[in-house]
């Protein structure tokens, strides 16, 4: 049992908000059409609120929470969103009062049984659980490809907190508390400067931490290898995220 949670990312609150990619619409659409109501969501460690500010456009109310004040000072504003600070494992929501749960990109930080008792606690019958995390950025371009291959695998891999292999294995080994339902594939996009890829490079926590153990930033070094083949400043390229989405379904009463 943890006695904090891992706080990998308050230091970049301001950079997750910006430079972390959003969301498919789709993803939300499938989500929204599964609980058997749709009155209140709730996206746990919500971060930046991007999981979160897409629900309002199907739920009557959408709450997020975050253990990190810092994290959701930056989060996207919505008169039907509502932000508070509280740890994933202990929320303080009301029994029975949520129809969705949503966990994007963090429920590797979770004390997972604990998490889940909380769900089960604050899901109504027929309440869907949602938790997903992103893979490794795709470009097209091979060259491109390898030296951002070989940024992750051999400059910052040490640097990877050990609650990395669930992300890497998609959650695959996780026991979901509920029916499981078979998803369909999602995936991000965005088109991206690369200063923006710089920025959200820097969000990583690998990243965060080599600079504090090294002293140094490795996106500087990377930078430069790169610009020979993206282009100009202002050039954009197609990246992609493959997603890892698995859903559970909270049973009826008899």
């Amino acid at each position: 049992m943890r006695a904090s949670f891992a706080d990998h990312f308050s230091e970049v609150s301001a950079q997750y908000a910006q430079f972390r990619p959003r969301y498919p619409d789709d993803l939300f659409s499938y989500l929204a059409a599964l609980p058997a109501r749709r009155e209140c969501a709730w996206d746990c460690a919500t971060g930046s609120g991007q999981a979160a500010l897409p629900l309002v456009r199907f739920f009557v109310q959408v709450v997020a929470s975050d253990a990190s004040l810092r994290q959701i000072s930056k989060a996207a504003r919505d008169p039907k969103l509502h932000y508070f600070v509280a740890a994933a494992e202990a929320c303080g929501l009301r029994p029975a009062s949520v129809d969705l749960v949503t966990v994007a990109q963090a429920l590797h930080w979770f004390d997972l049984s604990r998490f889940f008792l909380e769900a089960d606690r604050v899901l109504r019958p027929g309440g869907v659980l949602a938790v997903w995390n992103y893979g490794r950025l795709q470009v097209t371009h091979p060259v491109m490809q390898d030296l951002l291959q070989h940024f992750y695998d051999d400059i910052v891999s040490p640097y990877w907190p050990p609650e990395r292999r669930l992300v890497e294995e998609g959650y695959r080994s996780l026991v979901l508390p509920f029916r499981e339902l078979q998803s369909p594939a999602f995936a991000l996009t965005a088109n991206w400067t690369m200063h923006h890829l710089a920025g959200y490079l820097r969000t990583w926590s690998a990243t965060q931490r080599f600079i504090a153990s090294r002293r140094f930033d490795p996106v500087t070094a990377l930078m430069p290898q790169l610009a020979p083949y993206w282009g100009s400043a202002e050039t954009t390229h197609r990246l992609s995220w493959p997603v890892a989405l698995r859903v559970a379904v909270k049973s009826s009463p008899g």
